[in-house]
């Protein structure tokens, strides 16, 4: 059986206009030590969590209300072997209109279980897009990283691991 790429799938009580907002405001749900510009096609934008992890992010797909991806360039984990796991991998939010509400789909294509980071990286992944980018769609309010503050179970037991 192939590789499976880490997806997973959120449904709000939300219009699609509001989820691409919000998936876009990236300070708002995921960090707010992000810099660059995170809300159209080709913009790029760097992560950065003290001196554990950091990325440089270009977002190459950007249909509004629909879709939204990121490539990321590089990437640095501190906490695994392969430091550069990440990069080349694609980040994607497909978002589909249903009738009563908005279906998220994020899928970390190349964020398999063959990654010395999965086991985190899906945690806290999990912890972003199923708490804290849905409380910023419902409710305006999302829990992002604060500086140098860790928002994940996941980010917090690494950090004090290392």
């Amino acid at each position: 059986m192939p590789n499976q790429d880490l997806q997973i799938k959120l449904i709000v009580s939300a219009k699609p206009e509001a989820v691409f907002q919000a998936i876009n405001n990236v300070r708002g749900w995921w960090s707010e030590e992000i810099t660059g510009s995170t809300v159209q096609l080709n913009d790029k934008f760097n992560y950065n969590f003290e001196d554990v992890h950091r990325c440089e992010i270009k977002i190459i797909t950007s249909i509004p209300n629909k879709m939204v991806e990121w490539y990321i360039k590089n990437n640095y984990f501190k906490f695994t072997k392969d430091k550069t796991e990440w990069t080349g991998t694609t980040i994607r939010f497909e978002i589909i209109a249903n009738e009563n509400n908005t279906e998220v789909i994020f899928t970390h294509l190349g964020l398999t279980d063959q990654l010395e980071c999965f086991e985190i990286c899906s945690g806290a992944w999990s912890q972003y897009i199923l708490t804290s980018l849905k409380h910023l769609i419902e409710t305006g309010t999302g829990n992002p990283n604060g500086k140098g503050n860790p928002q994940t179970e996941d980010e917090s037991k690494f950090l004090n691991n290392n």
